[in-house]
């Protein structure tokens, strides 16, 4: 019967990596915002806690990647400025060395929440009404009552990206998206970049090809 318990409990973990997942919730594309141009410059500027500096370099990294691979100029803020550059700078500042970079346009990707949340697993899961005889019904509740449960602690993300043109400082694009207990933040911020510029073509702010 512990062999048993030891098949769900398994089977249970590689549900939960299964269901693991980065996903776009919402998006808003702002009337009249024009597709962006390939030869304009995309700053990516990534905003979340400083101990998480490693964080914020994945996440402007691989939207810049995904960016470039769709034939895009983007840079990343972190690697253009370091991570203190605007710590005491007002917006005519903030803005004018952005500009003074050669950005057309800022894509701020914010970590809105990160939440941890510990559940309890039963040793086992019961089906209601199934084909049991006796000895099918009793030898699973006998082991069920001997395998011993477990916790699992999950991480949810949340983040918004909102896209700005720095000429008119007008937003162009907003996007929500949640990530549900990834493997790695590397992980998390390959597909946050996937899904996020997979969106902005589907809001035709990207060309297609």
């Amino acid at each position: 019967m512990k062999k048993l318990g030891f098949l769900i409990a398994a089977l249970a973990i590689l549900t939960a990596t299964a269901c693991t997942s980065t996903k776009v919730t919402s998006s808003w594309r702002a009337n009249g915002a024009p597709q962006l141009q390939r030869d304009q410059k995309i700053m990516v500027f990534a905003m979340v806690p400083q101990r998480d500096m490693a964080l914020r370099s994945q996440m402007e990294n691989y939207t810049v990647s995904e960016l470039r691979r769709k034939g895009y100029n983007a840079s990343s803020a972190l690697q253009e400025f370091g991570p203190q550059q605007f710590g005491q700078m007002g917006e005519k500042q903030v803005v004018g060395k952005l500009r003074s970079s050669g950005a057309s346009q800022v894509l701020t990707i914010v970590m809105l929440d990160k939440a941890r949340q510990k559940q309890y697993v039963p040793g086992g899961v019961y089906y209601p009404y199934g084909p049991y005889g006796f000895w099918p019904y009793y030898s699973w509740w006998y082991g069920s009552m001997y395998t011993p449960g477990y916790y699992t602690v999950n991480t949810k993300y949340q983040w918004e990206g909102n896209l700005y043109d720095l000429q008119s400082g007008q937003l162009l694009y907003s996007v929500q998206s949640k990530s549900f207990d990834p493997p790695t933040t590397t992980r998390m911020a390959v597909l946050y970049a996937q899904q996020v510029v997979k969106d902005m073509t589907r809001q035709q702010l990207l060309a297609n090809n």
